[in-house]
Parts: structure tokens; sequence; C-alpha cells
């Protein structure tokens, strides 16, 4: 039985990532071995979309209100990567890591399996 998700962020700037779920995002971690720190995650959830052309796999976290977390992020230095745009199936919007790649943030408007309640 899957007891977990282990998801991993390919960057050429690790260590400012890994700052940055430490000290922005504020995420708890443990020491996997040499420093090597592994981020634990809040409860996570799956959707699995057709693709008529290539297939790829994309990651964002969650949250309550994605307005008040972007402004909270933007006064610790975090820039956006796009304006705030209603998918219907949510609020998006994606976070510059450090280095420049993306990270999805979302505010769900559909139910989750989570039981939180979001409709």
């Amino acid at each position: 039985m899957i007891s977990g998700i282990h998801a991993m962020i390919f960057s050429r700037h690790a260590d400012e990532v890994r700052a940055f779920f430490k000290d922005v995002l504020e995420l708890p971690s443990v020491d996997a071995g040499d420093g090597w720190p592994i981020f634990a995650a809040p409860p996570t959830e799956i959707a699995v979309h057709p693709s008529d052309g290539e297939t790829s796999h994309e990651l964002y976290l969650v949250c309550d209100d994605v307005q008040a977390l972007t402004e909270k992020l933007a006064e610790r230095g975090v820039k956006t990567a796009m304006p705030i745009v209603d998918r219907g199936w949510g609020l998006v919007t994606q976070v510059r890591l450090p280095g420049g790649e993306v990270l999805g943030l979302y505010q769900p408007k559909h139910p989750s399996p989570l039981g939180d309640g979001k409709t």
C-alpha cells in the first residue's frame, strides 16, 4: 500500500531552493544524511488529466487563499511568474524559486479527497 509521495525538484540552485523551502515556506525537514534535508509536505492529492499531445507532470503548492499567500510571500521577497488566473478548477499562479524556476501555487475550487470541505 502507498504510504506517501516523495516529490523531487531538480535545480541548478539546489542550496538556494532548499533555503527557500526552509526559511520562506517554513517547511519542517529532517537531515537525510550529510546535511541533505528532506522537507515535510502537507497532505497531497493527485489528479490525472487526459492528454492528446506531450505528457508532463506538474507540481503545485495548495493554499486556502492564494491572494493572501502571494502577498505574504512578496513581503519575503518572493516574486510571482504570472498573475493569479481563475482556471475554473482553481485560482492559479506560479512563484519564482531562487534561480528562476517556477513552482505552481493554487487555491482549489473543487472538492478535495483530503476531507477539508473545499467546494
